[in-house]
């Protein structure tokens, strides 16, 4: 309990969990600091690329093996399942219709890759080492959980004689042309090709200004998550609660999968982390366009407000601490 403790707070004291803390204050404070959006974007676009290309120059140095296949499976079929699991949960605890129901479940089987990118760094900083696919089991668990989602909406709005026109090409092309997602994934493949040549040529733009560029990009996420934490006082108790016990089962399905398929106590933790997070990026991209009468109040504050400072703060130390525990 004491290791726990000391890496919790090892986390909530580190710089960039600290700008994202003054962020959140300054948030709540409704101080006039703002980050302009188009800054934002390119932080978010610079983390996916950074991370992604490492991942991938990882990669080229290990090859392709059972390993790399088992966790894109299992990748892929917790990103399938847990948005059942949360619809469950949701239908039986909560009044929300299925609609929105759905679209929550969709955020929670689909991943924060913010959140991920914040693990790895904590991971390194303790020195807890990864495998360097885990980046692309990452862009892997994207997609299933929207098409889950998707399943689940319309198979209550079928049965009513009813479906949601979300135009089919627009849908699939925000699903697999997010910005976020291209860029993770072509950097992945670049890093990958070119190999640890490539890593050490680029290392002055992906490793020096790293952590400086999270801290400012999560100083902007405490300015965005005040706004969504406002808007939690509307919200139900157990629609709530629902936003800080999903991410616990999320984690926990995570640690069997990573336990079963032999990752490393790293790669356990970071698949721990990828199934407690939830999306608030590509998820709510899609249900724009696939679910307009689903409530992007509801499903953002849930995804931003509520499940990403709990994993920021408590989730991310827990889940090393339980890897290096169960699978160290």
């Amino acid at each position: 309990m004491t290791d726990l403790l000391s890496l919790a707070v090892g986390n909530l004291l580190s710089a960039p969990v600290l700008f994202f803390a003054l962020g959140l204050a300054a948030g709540f404070a409704r101080s006039d600091l703002t980050i302009p959006d188009p800054i934002a974007k390119g932080l978010s676009l610079y983390l996916m690329l950074a991370i992604g290309f490492k991942g991938g120059a990882v990669m080229a140095e290990h090859g392709l093996s059972t390993l790399l296949l088992a966790t894109l499976a299992a990748g892929f079929v917790l990103s399938a399942v847990m948005p059942l699991v949360a619809f469950g949960c949701l239908r039986a605890t909560t009044r929300l219709e299925r609609h929105d129901a759905a679209a929550v479940a969709a955020h929670y089987g689909s991943i924060s890759l913010v959140t991920f990118v914040t693990a790895t760094l904590m991971l390194e900083r303790m020195g807890t080492g990864a495998e360097g696919f885990m980046v692309a089991t990452a862009a892997v668990m994207e997609t299933p959980a929207i098409l889950v989602g998707l399943w689940l909406a319309n198979r209550g709005a079928v049965a009513k004689g009813r479906t949601d026109d979300h135009g089919d090409g627009d849908l699939w092309r925000e699903i697999f042309l997010n910005g976020s997602v291209v860029v993770l994934v072509g950097a992945f493949f670049i890093g990958w090709i070119t190999g640890p040549d490539g890593k050490l040529a680029l290392a002055p733009f992906i490793v020096g200004p790293f952590t400086g560029v999270l801290c400012f990009f999560l100083l902007d996420m405490g300015l965005v998550t005040a706004r969504r934490f406002r808007e939690a006082r509307g919200m139900s108790p157990a629609v709530i609660g629902f936003g800080l016990y999903m991410p616990v089962i999320g984690a926990a399905a995570g640690l069997a999968a990573g336990w079963l398929v032999g990752l490393s106590p790293g790669g356990v933790a970071l698949l721990m982390v990828l199934a407690a997070s939830a999306s608030y990026i590509a998820v709510p991209a899609a249900m724009r366009l696939a679910l307009p009468r689903a409530n992007p109040a509801l499903y953002l504050t849930l995804s931003l407000g509520v499940t990403f400072p709990f994993n920021l703060a408590i989730g991310i130390p827990a889940y090393h601490y339980i890897a290096l525990a169960i699978a160290g």
